[in-house]
């Protein structure tokens, strides 16, 4: 063996296996000086760190690891492999529901400064058409994950941003695109079954619980849900019926779904980014009954179940069918959106009849 040859198969630092190569000198992953320290059994002197990732330290020897980003061939393929981390699956979905208030407040503020009196302020609240308006805002759902991910693809074009959050058709052809609408549209009915189920358990266990007569004493459904049905006309609830499938189950499909759950999973595992995942997006979804907690503890606490297991249900199953689906959000919006749009639907048929 010469004087300078390595026998060394992994390097001393990172682990990586070195190639059996005459005369390497360098780790071919992390650049370590590895001949150097054959030659002096010691680290090299420290050096500047240059790479802006993870930073290790051993002995007086200090660098970093360049963060390895995702080529366009490993987009799909990257099915276990460590993404975004826990902080950030959770932390930018909050943040993009933060910058959803933000703009809906100006939206509100603005219409309202119209408004004369508070009867024609609650007219412009629960005005249909306002609410369509106000629910393109969602649209920052998709924005803020796309933005974010950029930082993780060796080519951040929009189209592999889009990719790597699941919302493409790379790799479908028509029938399996078509099955994907099928099997969202299923889900979707099998959605309203499942709410109708638990909202009805619920129900009878509070009943129980609480000695009350929930469907008279608290109601089976908000008052401003109920606003916004007697207010509608048939173009409006056919307008809004687009936007949920259009826009709100979209963009809340690719932020819950799309980068909550997928970055959860690989942290966390399976089942508990599937759980945290749709425990958020109900506790998001009932951010307004914390905002107006009423001094009747007993009916704040029925009034926050009736609505939380119902949307934990719904969230539950749309985790489940995105892992089923391959990270796939094609039948997951679809599923998300119709159950939206169904649910208008039925309970505008119903009040009508009424």
């Amino acid at each position: 063996m010469s004087e300078h040859e390595l026998n060394w198969s992994y390097c001393p630092v990172c682990g990586n296996k070195l190639p059996n190569l005459e005369g390497l000198k360098f780790c071919t992953k992390c650049g370590l000086d590895v001949l150097y320290i054959k030659e002096n059994m010691k680290f090299p002197p420290a050096q500047p760190l240059k790479f802006p990732s993870q930073q290790y330290e051993i002995g007086l020897y200090q660098f970093k690891l360049e963060r390895k980003k995702i080529t366009d061939e490993d987009i799909i393929k990257k099915k276990d492999d460590k993404l975004w981390s826990g902080a950030a699956s959770i932390g930018i979905p909050l943040l993009a529901f933060f910058l959803l208030n933000i703009i809906t407040t100006f939206i509100i503020l603005f219409f309202l400064s119209f408004s004369l009196n508070l009867e024609e302020l609650s007219n412009l609240i629960f005005n249909p058409y306002i609410i369509i308006i106000t629910s393109l805002a969602e649209l920052i759902f998709i924005f803020v994950p796309v933005l974010f991910v950029g930082r993780y693809l060796q080519n951040p074009s929009l189209k592999n941003r889009l990719l790597v959050l699941g919302f493409t058709s790379k790799g479908y052809d028509k029938v399996d695109i078509f099955r994907e609408i099928i099997i969202g549209i299923a889900f979707a009915l099998i959605g309203i079954l499942l709410v109708s189920v638990v909202s009805i358990f619920v129900e009878i266990s509070l009943e129980v619980l609480f000695g009350v007569e929930i469907i008279q004493d608290i109601g089976s459904s908000s008052g401003e849900f109920d606003a916004i049905i007697f207010s509608s006309d048939i173009y409006s609830l056919i307008l809004l019926a687009i936007v949920m499938i259009l826009v709100i189950g979209t963009s809340e499909e690719l932020l819950f779904r799309g980068f909550m759950q997928k970055g959860l999973v690989r942290s966390l595992g399976k089942n508990w980014g599937i759980f945290i995942t749709a425990l958020t997006f109900s506790m998001i979804h009932l951010i307004g009954i914390f905002l107006l907690i009423p001094f009747d503890s007993t009916y704040f606490i029925i009034s926050f179940l009736l609505s939380f297991f119902p949307y934990f249900a719904i969230s539950l199953m749309l985790g489940v069918l995105f892992y089923w689906r391959k990270e796939n959000l094609i039948a997951v919006m679809i599923t998300h959106g119709v159950y939206d749009a169904l649910t208008i639907i039925i309970a505008y048929i119903f009040y009508s009849v009424i």
